[in-house]
């Protein structure tokens, strides 16, 4: 869903870079592989001394194989992922489904509540008949149509007994507005129970900060919207996560107008008031859904939003390129 904010070469892939030589004990561990149709990357400090039971390789496999399982369950593009199980049965019954994707799905619930719709994974209920690659997207009768089942009070959770089931007959959920920043939160997770100290875990534009750079902060780029490989703000951050929502991740033009991924919920199309939004705050999955939310609602009801919630911040870069900022930043 994003592009990555780090300009790490192909040969890197899948391979290590260690930032001292393999005599010193104590050192930067980096990493890239691909995953969830995106670049992935962790880093972290990685010191033989205070992690005698562990190695950095077994520490990288961790992150790679937990960012593999949430893939597995959670893609839609997957046939045999819980969530196509959910998408293909919950409109004619209800699903029984894992305690991990109940949580996601009630968290993606609150958020749709609090952003009045503006987040939504029912958008999907019309966005899976947008291809990008292929530069189709669906005609106005085909969005009219779908228009009643894009609606989260249509998906009907019941924790009692773990289980799913969907109000309208085509309704259809995608979490890719908010399964990278999970998965990116739960490989910081990983990492603080394994006693590393200072680490970042990113999936396309979804990054989670574990701690400092020893003793100085992280400096994450925000990338320009309009040049590829520009950056339009450096952030310094701390412990904290950010999300950046763009309007140029998968995208084709037709006739002059951009069709891409991030779908307003109440039209069926694609969102066009902003081109880029970046959201921080302690809680990666929070951030990755409020950076679609805001997108949505555009520059003055998304800064009207993130204003009332003090422990998020926004960057919103407008259809002129102009760069606003929520009251806390300023």
């Amino acid at each position: 869903m994003h592009s990555s904010l780090f300009n790490t070469p192909l040969s890197c892939l899948f391979a290590f870079m260690l930032l001292a030589s393999n005599s010193v004990s104590a050192q930067w561990i980096k990493h890239s592989f691909q995953v969830m149709g995106t670049q992935a990357h962790v880093e972290f400090w990685f010191d033989e001394a205070t992690s005698p039971e562990n190695s950095a390789e077994r520490l990288v496999k961790i992150i790679e194989v937990e960012m593999n399982r949430i893939d597995r369950a959670m893609s839609p593009y997957k046939p045999d992922s819980e969530l196509s199980k959910v998408n293909r049965l919950a409109s004619t019954q209800p699903v029984k489904i894992t305690r991990e994707l109940m949580a996601l799905l009630q968290v993606s619930h609150n958020i749709a509540q609090l952003t009045e719709g503006a987040f939504d994974i029912t958008y999907a209920s019309i966005g899976y008949q947008y291809d990008y690659r292929k530069k189709q997207k669906p005609n106005q009768t085909a969005i009219n149509d779908a228009l009643d089942a894009i609606n989260y009070q249509g998906i009907k959770l019941n924790t009692a007994d773990s289980s799913v089931y969907f109000l309208h007959p085509q309704i259809k959920i995608d979490l890719g507005g908010i399964a990278k920043g999970y998965a990116v939160k739960q490989c910081i997770e990983l990492l603080s129970k394994q006693g590393i100290k200072h680490a970042l875990v990113s999936a396309g534009g979804d990054t989670g900060l574990l701690g400092d750079r020893r003793g100085r902060p992280w400096y994450v780029g925000i990338k320009h919207p309009r040049a590829e490989d520009k950056a339009a703000v450096h952030l310094p951050l701390t412990d904290e996560a950010i999300s950046t929502s763009g309007d140029y991740e998968r995208y084709f033009m037709e006739d002059g107008v951009r069709y891409h991924h991030i779908i307003n919920p109440k039209t069926g199309d694609s969102a066009r008031k902003v081109v880029s939004v970046s959201i921080i705050g302690q809680d990666s999955t929070y951030v990755d859904a409020l950076s679609t939310a805001v997108f949505v609602k555009g520059l003055q009801q998304g800064l009207a939003l993130i204003n009332r919630l003090p422990e998020y911040e926004a960057i919103i870069i407008d259809n002129k390129q102009t760069l606003h900022a929520s009251n806390g930043l300023q």
